[in-house]
């Protein structure tokens, strides 16, 4: 059993992604090729946002959004420790101070009731990260940061391109399109990824576009004229390619993600196993980027499971404001939920082409693992 099974979804789609990588190999245009152009267009309508700007991974989605935002030293940016180190990394590599506020116990996204009381007159963005693909609550944070001087809010949707939030509209929404700015990944084990790294960025602010897309190309308004400080940021044409063939059957792999959690809560609730499971919001819904469940005695019961041939991951062990190279011990004592969900977050098998006997047997080796 693979943990997300990336070959059957190419065998799958090997005649669209064959002959999406054979045009790029026949036209040579390897960078910044027609397809760039084509997959920006087809993300924005996706998402409904005005500008998309595809770049070269989420990462650099982050470093770029920061920057096209004039972020630096003295600034502080909001966000959660218990994310993948990307998100604070971004905001320490352009000078400014990451500020960790801890999550929600159920959801393990940002406790947004805890926020207002880190805002400073030095808070320059807000990065909720939408985790596990469920997306967080943005009304109530862009409310907060409207009434703040109208913060910036950066979507660090990197889980979860697909997911939809209707929040306190009642209107669906889709993720990278909820914010100022939304950042997404399409490294291979994401929702929607490629066959290396890459990634994008949504805006409806018509300066951030420009200053953005100036930033990917070294900050380039146009060719040797630079206005500004950039860095070599482009998504590689043949990866373009590669999400653009995807793009082809990937609404059918988000209702598959979210039918496939549904089974998976399904089968779990029966069981009467002592395992609690990540709580999805009623006004949004979860992609599942990772199906992520929380155990007690995590190290034997992914033991048991390794020798039953299920493969397990752990999306994170050890909050950032523990890591050496963030470590804060005032805002670590004060994150308590981070540090908690840290020793018992575990994720299960979870791909679009994952099969309901892949999950009994998931299951039937959990129940012997536990009880």
């Amino acid at each position: 059993m693979e943990f997300i099974d990336l070959k059957a979804q190419y065998r799958a789609l090997q005649p669209s992604i064959d002959a999406r990588i054979k045009k790029v190999l026949d036209h040579g245009q390897y960078i910044m090729g027609p397809e760039v152009a084509e997959l920006e267009q087809k993300l924005a309508a996706y998402t409904g946002s005005k500008h998309c700007i595809t770049c070269s991974s989420g990462t650099e989605a982050l470093l770029m959004s920061l920057m096209a935002l004039g972020i630096g030293p003295g600034d502080e940016v909001i966000t959660t420790p218990f994310t993948f180190a990307a998100t604070a990394e971004m905001i320490v590599l352009v000078g400014a101070t990451p500020v960790f506020v801890d999550i929600e116990r159920d959801t393990c996204l940002i406790d947004v009731s805890k926020i207002e009381a880190r805002i400073t007159p030095r808070t320059k963005a807000i990065m909720p990260v939408s985790l596990y693909g469920q997306v967080c609550d943005m009304d109530a944070i862009n409310a907060l940061a409207a009434r703040h001087g109208n913060i910036p809010v950066i979507e660090d949707a990197a889980q979860s391109f697909g997911a939809s939030y209707s929040g306190e509209s009642g209107v669906k929404r889709k993720s990278c399109n909820l914010s100022t700015i939304g950042c997404t990944s399409f490294f291979p084990s994401k929702p929607l990824g490629c066959y290396g790294d890459g990634g994008a960025i949504f805006t409806n602010d018509d300066a951030l576009a420009k200053a953005m897309r100036e930033i990917r190309v070294h900050g380039q308004e146009r060719r040797y004229y630079h206005t500004r400080i950039g860095v070599g940021g482009r998504m590689d044409t043949i990866q373009c390619a590669v999400v653009l063939a995807k793009l082809e059957r990937f609404d059918w792999e988000v209702e598959r993600r979210l039918s496939l959690g549904d089974e998976y809560r399904k089968l779990l609730t029966e069981a009467g196993l002592p395992v609690k499971l990540i709580t999805v919001r009623p006004d949004r819904d979860c992609v599942w980027a990772q199906f992520t469940v929380i155990v007690e005695n995590r190290a034997e019961v992914q033991k048991h499971l390794q020798e039953q041939g299920v493969p397990t991951a752990i999306h994170y062990p050890l909050s950032l404001n523990r890591q050496p190279a963030y470590r804060n011990d005032e805002s670590a004592a004060e994150t308590v939920n981070s540090h908690w969900a840290g020793e018992r977050v575990m994720s299960l098998p979870l791909s679009p082409d994952l099969t309901g006997d892949d999950q009994l047997r998931v299951l039937g080796a959990l129940v012997s693992a536990i009880i």
